[in-house]
């Protein structure tokens, strides 16, 4: 060994770099190696809520108006089969009724539909086709053949 060994000696300013590299490790974000990660809170699901369902009645069906049809718009299921026998189709979809009849000149779908809520159902639109193509006639004139049998 020499006879004067001096310590050596670090500038001020390495030491005091040094202790703060060190103290920056310890202080992480938590996410370093060896820390543990704090359990975020889950958010809670809000309940589904749907609104309320407004019931509103129907609005009264329009109504055909046209010449020839006296005594068969207004009129209901039993009027009707009077008039032109049983028919040949009958169809109920909601408060909504078709009666169809036919012969061999023309074929006549009757709409039905009750005036207010809970009312019956009155014969309120007539459509009129041929029998044979299917083409659109007259609905008064397919009334008066189909009335005369």
């Amino acid at each position: 060994m020499s006879r004067h060994t001096r310590p050596l000696r670090l500038p001020a300013c390495l030491f005091a770099l040094g202790g703060a590299l060190l103290l920056s490790a310890c202080a992480g974000d938590g996410g370093g190696p060896g820390s543990t990660p704090r359990p975020q809170p889950h958010p809670q699901p809000r309940p589904h809520v749907v609104p309320p369902v407004r019931v509103t009645p129907p609005p009264a069906p329009r109504v055909l108006s046209a010449p020839g049809l006296e005594g068969v718009i207004g009129a209901g299921t039993e009027d009707l089969i009077r008039q032109f026998g049983v028919p040949r189709l009958d169809v109920t979809e909601g408060d909504a009724r078709k009666l169809q009849f036919g012969g061999s000149a023309c074929v006549l779908d009757i709409y039905l539909y009750p005036p207010q809520a809970g009312a019956a159902p009155r014969a309120t639109y007539v459509e009129a086709r041929r029998a044979t193509d299917a083409r659109e006639v007259d609905r008064a004139a397919c009334v008066a053949a189909l009335r005369r049998g």
